[in-house]
């Protein structure tokens, strides 16, 4: 094995695969992608793109084009049941704690900008998984769900939360994933009135948030937080549609619009908010990275960013070793652990934005929201939102 003819099996085509993908080829290995959707899926809920993440995306040489599929958002506000503004908290608090490396964008457009930079070198698998990982003394082989098998120097796991990779090898989800008390549900619906550009509007009722994000091409993101002891999927599209439509229908403000609008939606996104937390990210010739290492949770603002930042991480600790895994691996690890706890941390405090579970809960958070808008006090959140990290230079 040597450093410039490493096979590397990727799980997960989402953000943190192709992103391990493009350093990898940089440094002349052979990733090959396998992703389980039938094809890449661009949109989804909207994210904060910032920190190492964005620097990352610089290194990659993609942030113009990040930049163009993003939103440059104004405002937040949170309304009462009636639409009048309760808070209100411009968002160059955020440039000014991020130098301006900061953007808002759709999910899947991120994964899709990067994917771009691989997608003519780098060999992808759509429509497939892997069914069973067998760790031989020279290479490791794997069987893939649609038969057949595959032979490889290492494989790696960026499929997520609920990751198959990490139950092959490490074991059940429930030994690494921790609950926070919240799920979340987001769609995309079309001609969704009214429309409030590049203002992010949220409504909260304890222990729940309905939001909605006017997107380009006459779409409106819908976002739905609530508190729940329950974790089991509901099922299909109706199911989900109709668990919605019991936890918001008496929850005021546009909540009865929007579930109607429910209707004619063809996707709804529904997981549980959670973390990931594991002893170690790597077991032998197989590494973890992103939600499937270190999940921080959906509410947590930078989970994409800390994907990329992974990514980078594995490939450049690899480079550094000389292709050797068993040097890379703890270093990779041992390089990211604090950050990662730090943000672990933070995340789970945002918790209460989202879900306040009382009315005086509701209350502080909107005072909270309006303090944001003064100078002074912007040190409050500083830990939560810049990365005390400092990223390395690989030579990639």
């Amino acid at each position: 094995m040597t450093a410039s003819s490493l096979r590397v099996a990727i799980s997960g085509a989402g953000v943190a695969g192709p992103a391990l993908a493009h350093w990898l080829l940089r440094c002349g290995h052979r990733p090959t992608l396998i992703e389980q959707a039938p094809a890449f899926r661009t949109g989804g809920y909207i994210i904060d793109f910032w920190g190492t993440g964005y620097r990352i995306a610089q290194r990659m040489g993609i942030e113009q084009a990040v930049r163009a599929a993003g939103y440059q958002v104004q405002r937040l506000e949170s309304v009462d049941d009636e639409g009048r503004v309760q808070a209100s908290m411009h968002t160059d608090v955020f440039e000014r704690l991020t130098d301006g490396l900061f953007t808002s964008l759709p999910r899947g457009d991120l994964a899709a900008t990067i994917y771009a930079t691989v997608a003519d070198s780098c060999e992808t698998l759509f429509g497939d998984s892997i069914t069973a990982i067998d760790p031989r003394h020279d290479r490791v082989d794997i069987t893939l769900g649609n038969g057949g098998a595959r032979s490889f120097d290492l494989v790696v796991g960026a499929d997520g939360l609920h990751s198959n990779v990490r139950r092959l090898v490490f074991g059940p989800d429930t030994d690494f994933e921790h609950y926070l008390g919240c799920r979340v549900a987001a769609c995309v619906v079309d001609g969704y009135r009214p429309r409030d550009e590049l203002v992010y509007v949220t409504h909260n009722v304890p222990g729940r948030q309905a939001a909605r994000f006017t997107l380009r091409g006459d779409r409106s993101l819908f976002l739905f937080v609530f508190r729940s002891q329950d974790t089991t999927d509901p099922g299909g599209l109706g199911a989900r549609k109709a668990l919605l439509r019991r936890k918001f229908a008496d929850a005021g403000w546009e909540c009865p619009r929007m579930l109607d609008a429910l209707d004619d939606a063809e996707d709804l996104y529904l997981d549980v908010v959670s973390q990931v937390r594991m002893a170690n990210w790597s077991r032998g010739c197989v590494a973890l990275i992103g939600d499937a290492a270190a999940c921080i949770s959906l509410l947590g603002g930078e989970g994409t960013g800390l994907a990329m930042t992974e990514a980078y991480t594995l490939a450049g600790e690899l480079q550094r070793a000389g292709g050797d895994y068993r040097q890379a691996f703890p270093a990779y690890e041992a390089r990211l652990r604090s950050l990662i706890a730090r943000k672990q941390r933070a995340a789970q405090g945002f918790i209460g934005f989202f879900a306040a579970r009382t009315a005086l809960g509701v209350w502080l958070r909107n005072l909270g929201i309006r303090a944001m808008n003064k100078p002074w006090l912007t040190g409050l959140i500083a830990g939560s939102v810049r990365d005390d990290f400092d990223l390395p230079d690989y030579g990639m």
